[in-house]
């Protein structure tokens, strides 16, 4: 049985454009109802990748290459984002360790 490659073409992109999509429901659901902070950002970054996801996607479905640059931009704005929420939850919990520790610390003089 022989199957035109537009054909084919047609079904991968239809499965990958339906995966991406239930992939941004479950995401978006997670960024709705995630018990903490950090889960919450995790699915916010995952969003953004699945944004890049479907912008590479329909780049390559329409050969237009006009999606990629905006795709890339996107991803790495995502990384820095999440680069800033990492550090952010770093000083939070030194903040948080200084604060709940009781044993008194002598101070350092800088030379």
């Amino acid at each position: 049985m022989y199957i035109e490659p537009t054909n084919v073409a047609t079904w991968v992109a239809v499965v990958v454009f339906a995966a991406l999509s239930l992939a941004l429901v479950l995401a978006f659901i997670r960024l709705m109802l995630g018990p903490s902070l950090a889960d919450r950002i995790v699915a916010l970054d995952l969003v953004a990748y699945l944004a890049v996801a479907f912008m590479v996607s329909y780049a390559i479905v329409t050969d237009e290459i006009y999606f990629l640059d905006p795709a890339l931009v996107l991803a790495l704005v995502a990384f820095l984002g999440t680069l800033a929420f990492a550090r952010f939850m770093e000083h939070r919990a030194t903040d948080h360790i200084a604060d709940s520790d009781p044993t008194p610390h002598p101070q350092r003089t800088h030379d």
